[in-house]
């Protein structure tokens, strides 16, 4: 029996997960979804079925074809999302074309924090990333000290994903949107998601449970 959305996180806009390569937002995404009863969506995943791999795609093409063709894929996927809670994992550097951060405009976007030890051994198993090709977790340094500025702004939600494992972390991001559909915590913190999840999930199981009766 599929579970029933929870009414307090599954609103009527678009769930955006936006972060550093490797930060885990394909199985986070995929995990509150399921939890949810919602589509995911992995635009990387999409573009890769549509054009081939993204490394094929940077070394036939270059990275400004790659970015024209991410642009156009996560615009489509956008507003086809509109008006649902489809929970959507967006490729690490999509959030630097302004016309998708003006799309992100009509989303819920979480943005999942961590640093270069979160995600060391996932770049180091994972060779296929030409962004980070030779000193992979050098270069994954440089690019997140570019785009974290970018991301603390687009951000309603901040998830710390430092600790716990997939579906923990997937709990804990849907106490989150709980309380900020409450309307308590826009621009929450990760300080204050930690601080209020706990409250929240028993928030969210407890409605969970009105709509099962």
């Amino acid at each position: 029996m599929p579970r029933s959305k929870t009414p307090c996180a599954a609103g009527d806009r678009p769930i955006v997960l936006i972060g550093p390569m490797a930060v885990g937002k394909s199985a986070i995404g995929q995990q509150l979804a399921q939890q949810l009863d919602t589509p995911f969506v992995d635009t990387d995943a999409v573009i890769v079925e549509g054009h081939g791999s993204i490394a094929d795609i940077f070394a036939s093409r270059g990275e400004r074809a790659f970015r024209e063709i991410e642009a156009r894929t996560v615009a489509r996927i956008i507003e086809a999302a509109a008006g649902t809670p489809t929970v959507v994992s967006l490729g690490g550097g999509s959030v630097l074309d302004s016309g998708t951060q003006q799309l992100l405009d009509r989303c819920t976007v979480v943005y999942l924090e961590c640093d270069a030890d979160t995600v060391a051994a996932r770049i180091a198993k994972n060779s296929g990333r030409p962004l980070l090709a030779g000193d992979g977790i050098r270069r994954w340094k440089a690019l997140f000290a570019t785009r974290k500025p970018v991301y603390e702004r687009l951000a309603d939600i901040v998830l710390d994903v430092r600790q716990g494992t997939v579906p923990q972390l997937g709990l804990k991001l849907e106490a989150a949107l709980c309380d900020f559909a409450a309307g308590k915590s826009p621009g929450s913190t990760t300080r204050e998601i930690n601080k209020t999840a706990t409250t929240a999930a028993k928030g969210c199981a407890a409605a969970k449970q009105e709509v099962e009766k």
